[in-house]
């Protein structure tokens, strides 16, 4: 087994998601400071989840993440997960967030999520294909 698959008690897995916020109103205020403090926070809500940040950058008005994550994390749940704490303990540190944001959400609403895999849908695909199995027009086949 190559050494970049992970390991749970029940999975081998080897599962990336590109992943993009944006802050609410695409204000530029992730200056610095705050930039750190959220990537502080970031790696910490990461590392409590046992996600792998991969590679990363803090923009000025967006987050932007290559994450190694278990199976059992939905892209959804991280993304909420790790949007809302921010969100939450930054406004919470710095005053100024929440009077911008009037306590309200600090992140917009939506996000964008790819996956990432060293093997491509064609290689998939053509190694199912290659099985020994009966039904030759079947996408989905079952072998002999």
């Amino acid at each position: 087994m190559p050494a970049e698959y992970n390991k749970s008690s029940h999975a081998v897995y080897d599962i990336k998601y590109h992943i993009i916020w944006v802050t609410k109103y695409l204000y530029k205020l992730l200056g610095e400071e705050i930039a750190k403090r959220l990537r502080e926070l970031i790696r910490q809500g990461c590392e409590a989840r046992n996600m792998t940040i991969v590679q990363g950058s803090i923009g000025k008005d967006h987050v932007h993440m290559l994450l190694s994550c278990p199976p059992s994390l939905s892209p959804s749940k991280i993304v909420q997960y790790l949007k809302g704490r921010s969100s939450r303990l930054l406004q919470d540190e710095y005053p100024e967030l929440k009077k911008k944001y009037w306590g309200q959400h600090l992140w917009g609403r939506g996000y964008f999520c790819a996956t990432v895999g060293s093997v491509t849908e064609e290689t998939i695909r053509r190694y199912i294909e290659n099985q020994e199995i009966s039904g030759n027009n079947e996408i989905f086949k079952i072998r002999e």
